[in-house]
């Protein structure tokens, strides 16, 4: 079972989430929060898989939640907003959420997002990576990071992930077996410190990566 945490300021909206949840057989909810604090504790309560984040709470809020949860738990944070991304995605992706979803997404591919971001994966549309790309090119990190340790190989995998490339597409580019580039992406995550592939495209990012080389 996948454990499920729903955070969101409107009572009716954590029901028709948790209803939604709930009736999948392979997903359930283990708690609700109504702003980012509450949040923060019934994560730590709960120790669930995946947190379904409202951004915009009166207190503590989605993001600065996300942050918190990210520094104490393994829970990957799916952001759900109503509004327009472009002002979250970095700051969001940047303090731990391992993606995004409109709160008018298909109950289907909310249910399938869960599922996806549970497995370790960021659900990153390229329409997202075009927005973080955006975003860097607005307000560059002021310190670039350094990727000590990051072969010239592992470096192009990264680049590729950063432009918001699937693994498939990566093999094609690189012309790598499947096994050879889930390898690579392996030694990113553990090099990088990175819990998903998300946080690889930050640090593609914050590195100066990107700008250098695309």
């Amino acid at each position: 079972m996948i454990d499920v945490v729903v955070v969101d300021d409107q009572a009716l909206l954590r029901g028709s989430f948790r209803v939604l949840v709930d009736s999948a057989p392979d997903l359930r909810v283990v708690g609700e929060a109504g702003d980012g604090a509450e949040a923060v504790s019934v994560v730590r309560s709960t120790s669930p898989h995946v947190v379904l984040m409202d951004v915009r709470m009166p207190g503590v809020d989605g993001i600065a939640a996300t942050r918190e949860i990210s520094g104490f738990s393994e829970a990957r944070v799916l952001i759900l907003t109503t509004f327009d991304l472009d002002e979250y995605v970095y700051s969001a992706l940047r303090a731990g959420a391992s993606g995004f979803l409109l709160k008018d997404t298909p109950p289907a591919e909310l249910l399938a997002a869960i599922r996806v971001v549970a497995a370790g994966d960021a659900l990153l549309s390229p329409s997202v990576t075009r927005r973080l790309v955006a975003e860097f090119s607005r307000t560059p990190p002021p310190r670039l990071k350094r990727l000590d340790g990051i072969t010239e190989r592992e470096q192009e995998v990264l680049l590729l992930i950063a432009r918001g490339f699937s693994n498939a597409e990566i093999m094609e580019g690189l012309h790598l077996s499947a096994g050879t580039v889930k390898t690579h992406i392996g030694r990113l995550l553990h090099k990088l410190q990175a819990r998903d592939r998300a946080q690889l495209v930050i640090a593609a990012y914050e590195s100066g990566l990107v700008s250098a080389r695309s």
